[in-house]
């Protein structure tokens, strides 16, 4: 693994336009970004089109291509990683089910927050609706969503991230998978 470090001064040169400094930095990072796109991959219908590997290049495309882009440290570049992440698999969703009259978009079970158990799918569509929804009300409280439930970040990480407390971040958690289950059940 990497030292952070490491990690932060090649973000700050990608940041200043270094080439080098953006080839280098998907080696130092793929497997946690193989892990997020695992994750975020882990629910989809069988025979998606999308694998991780596939994922985690159109990611990475976007990720090196963002204008204005200042990565702050490892966690805030995997936390934007997911983001980005979620965001491809939403879109591919949507053109996945306008593609098909009354089609089916992609399902995620919410095994690990938002509140349901694994059996529980909820469609990807509908969440990414309510997490804007909830973007739009509260930023902070979005941005720990996206970090715990699509990146599979520890509650600590996303604390350090954000820059706000540990009880911060568990009291916005808790919150927001409530607020983002009866938003969905009630339809946006």
């Amino acid at each position: 693994m990497p030292e952070e470090s490491d990690i932060t001064r090649l973000l700050d040169r990608m940041r200043d336009g270094d080439a080098a400094a953006s080839e280098a930095i998907v080696p130092l990072l793929y497997e946690e970004l193989r892990a997020v796109a695992a994750r975020c991959l882990k629910s989809e219908r069988r025979g998606h089109t999308l694998q991780p590997t596939a994922l985690i290049h159109e990611a990475y495309l976007k990720l090196v291509n963002q204008k204005d882009a200042d990565y702050r440290s490892r966690g805030h570049f995997m936390a934007v990683a997911a983001m980005v992440m979620r965001r491809i698999l939403v879109n591919h969703a949507e053109k996945r089910a306008a593609a098909k009259r009354g089609g089916g978009a992609a399902r995620v079970p919410l095994s690990d927050g938002v509140g349901a158990t694994d059996e529980e799918e909820l469609n990807l569509v509908a969440l990414d609706e309510a997490m804007d929804k909830l973007a739009r009300l509260d930023s902070r409280k979005a941005a720990i969503v996206e970090q715990r439930f699509f990146a599979g970040m520890e509650m600590s990480q996303i604390a350090e991230n954000l820059g706000v407390s540990l009880s911060t971040v568990k009291r916005d958690w808790e919150y927001s998978r409530t607020w983002l289950m009866r938003e969905i059940e009630r339809g946006g």
